[in-house]
């Protein structure tokens, strides 16, 4: 089974009130998971890591033993965090350490997960989801 995860973050001010927005759609493009999530005060790239360990954390437990068989590409307009987790940028801040320590982590539940950077325009949904999450917060 293959899903597909969008995640974004966002911050109002850099850092400032940061909300986390996610979805995850089907092999038949249905949306099965939705994230938005309120994060306080925190970075641009900590709201960034947080869409994408909520939605894996979500997903993991929605699959349960089921998780093992399924292949998931992650899209994210975050250049920072599909090259660093991809290993091809290293990951020097300590602050984003933990997160991406525990999206490792997190992907090991799944067959396999990629990352794939995409343009703003076709990351809509998720941002919308982020932005919903800050409007909340406020």
């Amino acid at each position: 089974m293959n899903f597909t995860l969008y995640a974004d973050g966002g911050s109002r001010g850099n850092p400032g009130p940061a909300g986390a927005g996610a979805l995850v759609r089907d092999e038949s493009g249905n949306t099965v998971i939705e994230v938005s999530e309120f994060l306080g005060h925190a970075t641009n790239n900590v709201a960034e890591y947080t869409a994408v360990l909520r939605a894996l954390e979500v997903l993991s437990e929605e699959l349960g033993p089921n998780a093992k068989d399924a292949e998931i590409m992650v899209r994210m307009d975050s250049m920072l965090v599909v090259r660093q987790m991809m290993k091809q940028w290293k990951l020097k801040h300590i602050g984003l350490k933990p997160l991406a320590a525990r999206v490792e982590e997190l992907m090991s539940n799944f067959k396999s997960v990629t990352f794939e950077h995409v343009y703003r325009d076709d990351n809509a949904d998720a941002d919308r989801l982020a932005n919903r999450a800050m409007d909340k917060g406020h």
